[in-house]
């Protein structure tokens, strides 16, 4: 049997953490298995679905690294199949038509709840033999007897009985099939073998393995995830913050930070907390996930990311900062700054992307001011003649290396007899605008002769201004 598992979103929206989570955990059961894994999109929703929400799923999903096996596949292309298998229904008495109107069915739910009864069809047409017309729907025929025992691969046997379960409309009034008759004609052609999804989807697997019975089709094994909370303990949304894949994206976390969260967010592997990909798809089961719901920790994620950004491999970091310094308007590519090295840079004191990126753009665009303070305490009495030293020395340096670049900071400070910082920070304000930066060794190695020497001149001018 080869594994087979499916990521179903609906495109009614972004897509939200939950829903990254349960495509990473069908995608890693599939690889931990040498199976398949397909991206299904569950648009039968017309009036709510979009392409915008289509796109965004697409881009969640490559922005995540969650590759499929094969083409994405869309409900909405497959009516005639649905048709197909709810004339099969009606012809083996496995479905019947309705005609009770909407009014009927508020009235009979009303009833239902005033007597404390669990509102539900009271099967008034089940064996009415009712035409087809543009008034009926078609309904399964519950099996009126008898269980439904879910062994679910996260929560343990769940058993529901069939008189608890009514007879749910599989196609509309227009013949339109319903999510849960199209859920099961999928998995059951997709040969899903396990099903992998939110726990908010137990109530609807009792109903559609009483189908995939009716279709003698193979049932799949199903894994109902727990939920995941804010940390009011209130289901996650976007009072919490961010939500979407695509915002944690623009708000300047890595994916391989995200996935990390992700995978511990209601799993575990011992006590350990870093994981690669590839120890991620090792050591995945379903049995290590835990039944009960899980709290998102923004927290957590952020020193997460921070980690990845301190230890991560440059190379993967890299497309993620060009990104995001063209979200500034900056074209990384198109510039002599090396971005393994400021990345080096600047990782200790970022925590995201963005955070990174605005504390780099001093190396690619000329800032408009000093920073008030930092100008106020550098560029004292005498600092210009200390920034023309400077000036002097690098415009003839041969060698644009930091121990060079480090020598002509030292050796200026010697030469006019004044401390390290007397120097140094000068030239930090000189060239970056602000006394926060890098070290400046390494801050001028990757701001490049010509800027330093054009600033440096620039801050000689300003300080002469002042006298």
């Amino acid at each position: 049997m080869t594994v087979t598992t499916r990521f179903a979103p609906s495109p009614t929206g972004y897509l939200h953490v939950g829903g990254a989570r349960t495509a990473l955990f069908s995608w890693l059961y599939a690889r931990k298995h040498n199976g398949t894994f397909i991206l299904r999109i569950e648009d039968t929703d017309l009036e709510r679905s979009t392409q915008e929400s289509v796109q965004a799923i697409f881009d969640g999903m490559e922005w995540l690294s969650l590759n499929y096996d094969t083409e994405p596949t869309f409900q909405t292309h497959n009516f005639p199949r649905y048709k197909e298998i709810i004339g099969q229904l009606l012809e083996t008495g496995h479905a019947y038509y309705c005609d009770c109107s909407k009014e009927e069915l508020e009235i009979l739910r009303e009833q239902q709840m005033a007597a404390k009864e669990k509102p539900r069809y009271n099967g008034k047409c089940r064996d009415a033999n009712k035409p087809q017309s543009d008034k009926t729907v078609v309904r399964f025929k519950t099996p009126m007897d008898g269980a439904i025992t879910i062994a679910d691969l996260v929560k343990g046997d769940i058993t529901v009985a069939n008189k608890e379960l009514d007879d749910l409309v599989i196609a509309r009034t227009d013949g339109s099939p319903t999510y849960n008759l199209t859920v099961v004609v999928d998995d059951m052609d997709m040969n899903i073998t396990h099903v992998i999804r939110g726990d908010d989807h137990i109530n609807n697997t009792p109903r559609q393995i009483n189908i995939l019975n009716a279709l003698n089709a193979p049932l799949p094994e199903y894994a109902h995830l727990p939920m995941i909370l804010g940390s009011d303990g209130a289901r996650l949304s976007k009072r919490h913050g961010a939500v979407s894949v695509m915002q944690f994206r623009d708000e300047g976390y890595l994916p391989q930070a995200l996935l990390n969260y992700l995978v511990r967010l209601g799993w575990s592997h011992g006590d350990q907390e870093i994981f690669s990909i590839d120890e991620m798809i090792e050591f995945f089961d379903l049995k290590n996930v835990n039944g009960a719901a899980s709290t998102f920790n923004m927290e957590k994620l952020l020193w997460l990311n921070h980690h990845y950004l301190m230890h991560g491999e440059l190379a993967e970091i890299v497309p993620h900062l060009v990104w995001h310094l063209a979200q500034l308007g900056i074209d990384a590519a198109n510039e002599k700054v090396d971005l393994t090295d400021l990345i080096k840079a600047q990782r200790e004191r970022s925590k995201t992307l963005v955070e990174m990126a605005n504390a780099s753009i001093y190396f690619y665009r000329e800032f408009e001011n000093y920073e008030e303070k930092s100008a106020k305490k550098a560029f004292s009495a005498g600092s210009d003649n200390v920034l023309t030293h400077l000036k002097n020395a690098f415009a003839q340096l041969q060698n644009w290396e930091k121990e060079a670049l480090h020598d002509v900071v030292k050796n200026t400070a010697e030469t006019l007899e004044l401390g390290l910082g007397k120097v140094a920070q000068p030239l930090r304000v000189a060239i970056c605008g602000s006394g926060v930066s890098p070290s400046i060794d390494i801050t001028l190695s990757l701001l490049g002769r010509e800027k330093t020497v054009a600033r440096l001149e620039r801050a000689i001018s300003h300080i002469q201004t002042l006298a």
